[in-house]
C-alpha cells in the first residue's frame, strides 16, 4: 500500500537531532555523514522514504528532508546550505551560472520520472481537458465550467508559487509561458493544491502523480490519461523527469544515497511513493 507523506515532515533520527541541528547551520559539505536535502515538494515523497530506509540501513548517516519548492532546493544547494537540491525542473542557465561563480558544479541526478495531474473534484462531470482548454482556464479565457460542458459553476484556479518546479513545468507545457490569470489561489506545495480541490467541487489543480488520490478525480488531457505507461511512452503531454542536483558528480555519504535512490531497492520505494522509476534503468 502506498504511504502517504506531508509537506511539512523532516526525516530525522530523534538520537541526532542535537547533532543534526548543529550540522545544519554549517555548510553542508562540513556536516560528514549528516546529509541535507532540500526543495522539490514533488520529489519531496520520494527523498522522505528514501532517506528513512536508507537510514535504517546506515546508522550512522543523519539525513534531514526538507521541502520549499525547486527553487528553493537549488539556492541552497549553491549557497551550500545543502548536499542535495529536489527538484521537478531542469536547473536554469542563470542558475547554472551562479552556481559556478560560487564554486559550486551542479550535477543532474535524474531519480523519477513524473506526470503532472490535472485535478478536478470528484463530483465534477468533466473528465477531459485539451490543452488548449487548460490554458484557456490558467489565462483567464475561460470561467464557468459550463463552458466545458460541465455544471454552471465559477471555475475555482488553483495554481503554484513562482519558486515551484512544478509550476515552471506547467508554465512551459500546458501555458505556453502565458501568465497565469490574477485571481489564481497560490499554493506552496502539492498536497495543499490536492486539498483544496478536494474541498472544493469547482476547483482544479494541477499536481505531481504521487499526490492523487481518491479525494481528487485526475482528468486527462487530449484524451490521453495521466498513467505510467502513457508517460514513459511519451503520449501524456505533461510529464516531466524528476532530478537530484547535487555539487560535482556525487562522492562520499552523498553518492551513496543517490546510488541507494537509483539501485533496485530505490525504485520500489519511488513506486511506493507514487512515482515512476526512470525507463531503462535498473
Amino acid at each position: 500500500m502506498k504511504k502517504l507523506y506531508t509537506y511539512e515532515k523532516i526525516v530525522i533520527t530523534a538520537a541526532s537531532a542535537v547533532l543534526l541541528a548543529f550540522a545544519s547551520c554549517l555548510p553542508a559539505q562540513s556536516a560528514g555523514n549528516n546529509l541535507i536535502i532540500k526543495g522539490s515538494t514533488t520529489v519531496l515523497p520520494i527523498a522522505q522514504i528514501a532517506a528513512e530506509e536508507f537510514m535504517d540501513k546506515n546508522p550512522k548517516t543523519t539525513i534531514s528532508v526538507q521541502g520549499g519548492g525547486s527553487g528553493v532546493g537549488i539556492a541552497s544547494l549553491i549557497d551550500k546550505t545543502a548536499d542535495i537540491a529536489d527538484s521537478s525542473r531542469k536547473m536554469k542557465a542563470g542558475e547554472i551560472a551562479k552556481a559556478k561563480a560560487s564554486g559550486v558544479n551542479p550535477y543532474e541526478n535524474v531519480i523519477a520520472v513524473d506526470g503532472i495531474a490535472v485535478v478536478v473534484h470528484p463530483s465534477n462531470p468533466v473528465n477531459n481537458l485539451t490543452r488548449e482548454q487548460i490554458k484557456a482556464i490558467y489565462t483567464g479565457k475561460i470561467s464557468s465550467w459550463s463552458e466545458l460542458g460541465g455544471k454552471k459553476a465559477k471555475i475555482v484556479v488553483v495554481s503554484r508559487d513562482t519558486s515551484s518546479g512544478t509550476f515552471e513545468s506547467f508554465y512551459e507545457l500546458a501555458l505556453d509561458k502565458e501568465k497565469v490569470r490574477p485571481d489564481a489561489l497560490t499554493t506552496a506545495s502539492n498536497q495543499a493544491g490536492a486539498q483544496i480541490v478536494g474541498q472544493t467541487p469547482g476547483a482544479i489543480a494541477y499536481v505531481g502523480l504521487g499526490y492523487i488520490t481518491p479525494k481528487v478525480k485526475a482528468i486527462e488531457v487530449n484524451g490521453i490519461k495521466c498513467t505510467e505507461q502513457n508517460i514513459l511512452n511519451d503520449k501524456y503531454p505533461l510529464s516531466r523527469p524528476l532530478f537530484m542536483y547535487t555539487d560535482g558528480v556525487p562522492a562520499g555519504s552523498v553518492k551513496r544515497f543517490i546510488d541507494f535512490v537509483k539501485g533496485e531497492e530505490g525504485r520500489t520505494l519511488i513506486r511506493e511513493a507514487g512515482f515512476i522509476p526512470p525507463k531503462g534503468k535498473k
